[in-house]
């Protein structure tokens, strides 16, 4: 179950990247591969949220996954219907795009830090004065929702009217009767309409405001009986009269404004609000309408890629597959219509091994297919002109680490137990990418262990994607029949970002070296001019 964002916030003003993947082993993805992945700018890319919290549940679901085929396709079909359907699209935008407008003034009266009487607000999560309008604002913000989201017809979708369906329940609750007034303040704590039907305890009713017409008018009435009982000239209003009495009227509006101010907004705006903050439903609310806003976030991410894109078809297998026809980097491929697209099918072959020369784009591609397959788990769009995938129960990239001074393994076995944890957390629905093995020992101990493991995952029946140059340590798998040879193509040692059959036996390294200025012709004129 996924923490509501309300929770995550932690009481605090709302961040948008407050959700972390969840540890190795219980998420589809964890914490180092979400960072290779590049999932962060992954989120950059296809934010289009208009709402705060639509951008929060974004982030959230791009930080973890869904790993239910069912789950999936029930958003991908809210995604056609908001598609295809002008009325709906139209209705939930006008939604939206009122609540991105106006939310600050929730967050404002839920997370904004009271200056007091005098203090005056320099920032926007400010207040000053009694919060009695922030009060009102806040609220009025939630009422609203809910009475649009009454006002419109229900979607056909089960996700969509689900959707429509957690707003409409809010009307139910406490914290929404609370809202709507009136709120009766108990000795027992604060009591709803509802609640207070059939009570007799003594209550006062708290109105956000500062001006108490009963309570004003009972001052007056003290007043009067005052001047019953002690007639005097000080109340008798004749123009003399006048200043006399305006000596004593006006000490009571001073009095009157702070106490009857600082009373409401410590016992009654404060504690309500601290209700509202540890409010499921209102938490359930909110998350209900972030999820509208993420999948207009999916369309109008489509729409504005500037290439091919599709829905993919998530497909039920043994273990995980996936087909690609024409796939760009999601990231890369934005607004880019002359990146370079590429075919990909891997079903049975279990392991691929992608070699290449330095800069050739090998590791871009299997950016491509790891973040491909995070965004068809949350229900989004991907760059293709076709796609199947098989969910994937876990999605793992490892890429060379440098070790810590407090790592008493070294490079070697730092990136070893990266592997080991990999290896048996995967299962035969897994997609894992491995970016070189075996780093930081001798060329026969990389060929050994190498083997070992690539053999371990073979065995264990997931798909892993080996990037390497070490040609040898792919001729012995090929050489048994086991797994498929991809490499990265070059046309006049420039790189053409296609990934064609075959192993690639060559470096390039010197023209690496020479493209930034650190060749052996360099490094010579280099020694010679500093003679």
């Amino acid at each position: 179950m996924k923490e509501i964002v309300l929770r995550s916030w932690k009481g605090q003003w709302p961040v948008i990247r407050s959700n972390k993947p969840l540890p190795l082993g219980e998420g589809v993805v964890d914490q180092a591969a979400f960072n290779t992945i590049e999932i962060n700018e992954l989120f950059d890319t296809v934010n289009y949220a208009e709402t705060t919290v639509g951008q929060s549940i974004l982030y959230r679901s791009l930080t973890q996954p869904l790993a239910d085929r069912e789950a999936i396709a029930a958003k991908q079909e809210a995604v056609r219907e908001i598609r295809d359907n002008p009325g709906v699209r139209e209705n939930i935008e006008r939604i939206v795009q009122h609540c991105a407008d106006k939310e600050k003034k929730l967050y404002i009266f839920l997370y904004g830090e009271f200056l007091g009487s005098l203090g005056t607000a320099r920032e926007e999560n400010q207040i000053e004065g009694y919060g009695y309008k922030q009060y009102r604002r806040g609220i009025r913000f939630m009422l609203d929702l809910v009475g649009y989201i009454h006002a419109s017809e229900s979607p056909q979708s089960p996700y969509l009217k689900g959707i429509f369906d957690k707003i409409r329940s809010f009307a139910e609750s406490r914290t929404y009767s609370l809202m709507l007034g009136p709120v009766y303040n108990t000795e027992k704590g604060f009591q709803s309409k509802e609640e207070r039907k059939g009570s007799f305890t003594p209550a006062t009713i708290f109105k956000p405001s500062i001006f108490k017409p009963l309570l004003i008018a009972a001052i007056f009435a003290v007043v009067w009986g005052i001047t019953e009982f002690f007639p005097t000239d000080l109340f008798s209003f004749s123009k003399s009269s006048i200043p006399v009495a305006s000596i004593f009227f006006i000490p009571m509006l001073l009095i009157y404004f702070p106490v009857v101010g600082s009373y409401d907004r410590d016992n009654c705006i404060i504690p309500l609000r601290d209700e509202f903050r540890g409010s499921e439903e209102l938490g359930i609310a909110l998350d209900a309408l972030g999820e509208l806003d993420e999948l207009l976030s999916f369309i109008k991410y489509a729409e504005n890629y500037g290439s091919d894109m599709v829905l993919p078809e998530m497909v039920e297998t043994d273990n995980h597959e996936i087909d690609l026809t024409a796939a760009k980097n999601p990231v890369l491929g934005h607004n880019n219509p002359d990146y370079v697209a590429n075919d990909f099918h891997l079903s049975h072959a279990n392991l691929v091994f992608i070699t290449g020369p330095n800069s050739g784009g090998k590791t871009a591609f299997c950016k491509t297919i790891t973040q491909i397959q995070v965004l068809g788990q949350i229900g989004c769009y991907v760059p293709a002109e076709k796609a199947t995938l098989c969910v994937a129960d876990r999605i793992f990239y490892q890429a060379p680490e440098i070790s810590h001074l407090d790592d008493g393994e070294g490079r070697y076995g730092t990136e070893l137990k990266r592997t080991k944890d990999i290896f048996v957390t995967t299962t035969s629905k897994s997609l894992v990418v491995l970016d070189e093995m075996s780093e930081g020992t001798t060329f026969e101990e990389k060929m050994e262990s190498s083997t070992n493991v690539l053999d371990g995952f073979y065995r264990k029946g997931n798909n892993t994607i080996l990037i390497t140059h070490n040609h040898q340590l792919v001729d012995v798998f090929i050489n048994k029949g086991i797994g498929l040879a991809k490499q990265v193509e070059f046309a006049n040692e420039e790189p053409t970002y296609k990934l064609v059959e075959g192993i690639s036996r060559v470096s390039h390294a010197d023209r690496v070296a020479r493209k930034i200025g650190f060749s052996k012709e360099d490094i010579d004129k280099y020694l010679e001019g500093s003679k």
